[in-house]
């Protein structure tokens, strides 16, 4: 039977690291739905274009080519924000929605992490995640990996763009992000990667009845 995991969360949760984790484990194709939006914004700045121009966006998503996914610039920090504006608009995340979830059906399941895959995206999904931790602790996690990747930036400016980015994605009309009524709840605040992935993996056999 097939195996849909539906992961959401807000930024830095280490929603991204166990649902590619839980992918590897299960054999299943993965998807961070957060590309499709980085992608949309950056054709939008690629084509010299205001990310606060909806029919300009709308257009890019409708138009995305999923080769855009793979590049590296998508990674970028100013990028992740770029994405959470033009995430608020309606018409990019219709056009959006089809897509994901064509991902989703795919024969074998699949995992999918964003900010409305439990409760928009895939509402029928086989495991519902959400994934959180403290704005301090994911603040501290991006500033080691933008670091790591020689990116400068301070801790107070980038937990400044979590605590905006949380509170846009909470509000927006557009699938705010918001934990499913069924999904479980997944601190990570404590946790090392490695002890995350046991608790979700832990949380999914429990859901196919596979657990203790």
């Amino acid at each position: 039977m097939p195996l849909v995991i539906a992961i959401d969360g807000p930024a830095a949760s280490g929603k991204g690291t166990l649902a590619k984790r839980l992918a590897d484990h299960y054999r299943l194709p993965h998807l961070d739905t957060g590309l499709l939006y980085r992608a949309v914004a950056l054709a939008l700045i690629d084509a010299g274009l205001s990310l606060d121009d909806p029919e300009a966006a709308s257009r890019a998503a409708h138009a995305l080519d999923a080769d855009r996914l793979d590049d590296p610039r998508l990674r970028d920090r100013a990028m992740g924000e770029a994405a959470s504006r033009i995430s608020a608009v309606p018409e990019v995340r219709a056009a959006l929605l089809a897509w994901q979830r064509r991902f989703a059906a795919d024969p074998q399941g699949a995992v999918l992490d964003g900010r409305d895959i439990g409760t928009v995206v895939c509402p029928d999904a086989d495991v519902k995640l959400f994934i959180t931790a403290s704005s301090e602790e994911r603040a501290r996690r991006r500033h080691r990996e933008l670091s790591g990747r020689g990116e400068a930036a301070t801790f107070a400016a980038i937990l400044s763009d979590i605590e905006a980015r949380d509170a846009r994605d909470a509000s927006r009309a557009a699938a705010p992000l918001r934990m499913a009524d069924d999904a479980v709840r997944l601190d990570t605040t404590a946790l090392d990667p490695d002890a995350a992935f046991d608790e979700a993996r832990g949380i999914v056999e429990r859901a196919r009845g596979d657990g203790d």
